[in-house]
């Protein structure tokens, strides 16, 4: 199980972050925010990093409806992610950390047939994990995937097309097909 997931995935997905530094208190971005990987300790603000965490293996966790999430570009240069649900917010793609519970007016699976493997939240097709805390259980369960890198791209899938080697990308979220209900109206004056 070890050769599966990295020694500081388990501290990230079970530490607080978004409290106030106690350090840093009263300076403007002293939310509790960033993980260090090197140390795999405790949440700590900008100014920390600065100051005992220059040199280290660092990210920033950022809040989506009250929700943990990482940025894909900082997790998968050190988290294989595949399988994995990524979202688009703020214009940037990004993970939830941990299962969030399916919201209560729809049933598990409602309007697709592809559920997440641990917690049953709807998911677009191709992924089978809702968050890397998913993702963490369903490698303990039956460790048929692996967080380790191991010289492995989850961007890029090299095919044979006709005898030669292709390199094909793939965008890690599938295009959403949901349509508007109506035309929208102004209220009136």
């Amino acid at each position: 199980m070890q050769q599966l997931v990295p020694p500081w995935l388990e501290k990230l997905l079970s530490t607080d972050f978004f409290s106030v530094c106690r350090t840093h208190g009263d300076a403007a971005r002293s939310e509790r925010n960033m993980f260090c990987l090197d140390c795999n300790d405790e949440a700590f603000c900008f100014y920390c990093r600065s100051s005992r965490h220059k040199e280290h293996k660092v990210i920033q966790i950022r809040r989506s409806s009250y929700h943990d999430v990482v940025r894909v570009s900082e997790i998968e240069k050190v988290l294989e992610i595949d399988g994995v649900q990524t979202y688009v917010i703020n214009s940037a793609k990004v993970l939830f950390l941990n299962e969030r519970p399916q919201p209560k007016s729809s049933s598990s699976g409602k309007g697709g047939s592809h559920i997440c493997e641990v917690c049953g939240r709807s998911l677009l097709d191709t992924f089978r994990f809702c968050s890397l805390g998913c993702k963490l259980v369903g490698i303990k369960r039956n460790g048929n995937a692996s967080f380790l890198l191991e010289g492995r791209s989850s961007t890029t899938t090299r095919v044979m097309v006709r005898g030669e080697e292709e390199q094909l990308m793939y965008p890690s979220t599938p295009p959403s097909t949901r349509r508007r209900k109506g035309i929208p109206h102004r209220a009136p004056n």
